[in-house]
């Protein structure tokens, strides 16, 4: 009988990551390779986390700043800085975190839905809080991490209403 309440017990596989003082993980499928810092290559017009492009054995892939995409104050780089590369919708994206640690089995009921809170703030790419030995890792979703327009729709200053289009164009 224990094997059958073993087998429905759901794990999440997740890479944990130290942005800060936090602990943060995707999900282990969406992680391609964990890579040191090479030389990045500036975008021009990118958003401020956008810190440009790499070359990843032939392939372009565009680098985010956790950091700075987090709302981080203090951006540093460091020896220990690394580079997670994932596969999202069939493209390479790469995130620089302060550190790659492990890869962390999270039990399904040890997560908890993301709070209230922290979807009002604007910061929407958290999908949940897992309990693991003691800590706290937050984990985040994907699409909207690595949805750059929203993101800079949410920094762009408001857009015109259809109302006062119509009214500007019928002046």
């Amino acid at each position: 009988m224990s094997g059958a309440t073993t087998s429905l017990t759901r794990e999440l596989h997740i890479v944990g990551f130290q942005v800060g003082r936090e602990t943060y993980g995707v999900p282990i499928t969406s992680l391609h390779e964990i890579v040191r810092v090479p030389e990045i290559t500036a975008v021009p017009d990118a958003p401020d986390y956008m810190e440009g492009v790499i070359n990843l054995r032939g392939k372009i892939v565009s680098v985010i700043d956790l950091r700075k995409r987090l709302g981080e104050k203090k951006a540093g780089s460091g020896k220990r800085n690394r580079i997670l590369v994932v596969e999202h919708n069939g493209r390479l994206s790469g995130l620089i975190v302060d550190s790659a640690s492990e890869v962390l089995k999270i039990p399904a009921t040890d997560v908890e839905a993301s709070p209230a809170a922290l979807q009002d703030g604007g910061l929407n790419c958290v999908t949940g809080l897992g309990k693991y030995k003691g800590r706290l890792i937050v984990l985040l979703d994907m699409t909207k991490l690595l949805d750059l327009g929203a993101a800079q729709r949410r920094n762009a200053a408001p857009e015109t209403t259809n109302e006062s289009r119509r009214t500007a164009a019928g002046k």
